[in-house]
């Protein structure tokens, strides 16, 4: 698989949450960052750790929650998504559309890093409340 092929395989096992194939696609400490301002904001080490505090806590929050992708940008060892985070927040029933470019560093055809370059937190957190 190229790089490419690895991410988008990485988006299809998030929306089928198909955590095994995750888990086989990262090498095992997995560098997960987060925006600060982003609900869960932090930097994550490992895959698990990524399945229960992204995967997991988010489809416990979240209606059809998803990354809706505009475009991929391959550029070598690293490939850029562009792209929208979509949703309905289970308790306040509230729409999320917030637009974000996520960066995936890979080695030897696995995911080391992800990195939430931007996110629009504002509308994020408008949807929570």
């Amino acid at each position: 698989m190229t790089n490419l092929e690895v991410i988008q395989e990485l988006y299809r096992a998030f929306r089928e949450k198909d955590y095994d194939a995750f888990r086989q696609i990262c090498i095992p400490d997995l560098e997960w960052i987060q925006n600060e301002g982003f609900p869960q904001g932090r930097t994550y080490k490992g895959a698990e750790a990524v399945v229960e505090g992204v995967f997991k806590f988010n489809n416990e929050r979240w209606e059809m929650f998803s990354f809706e992708i505009d475009r991929y940008l391959d550029a070598g060892n690293s490939v850029i998504v562009i792209g929208a985070y979509v949703g309905r927040h289970r308790q306040t029933q509230k729409s999320l559309h917030a637009v974000a470019a996520h960066v995936y560093d890979l080695v030897n055809g696995k995911v080391c890093r992800f990195h939430q370059m931007f996110a629009d937190t504002k509308t994020i957190w408008d949807s929570l409340v």
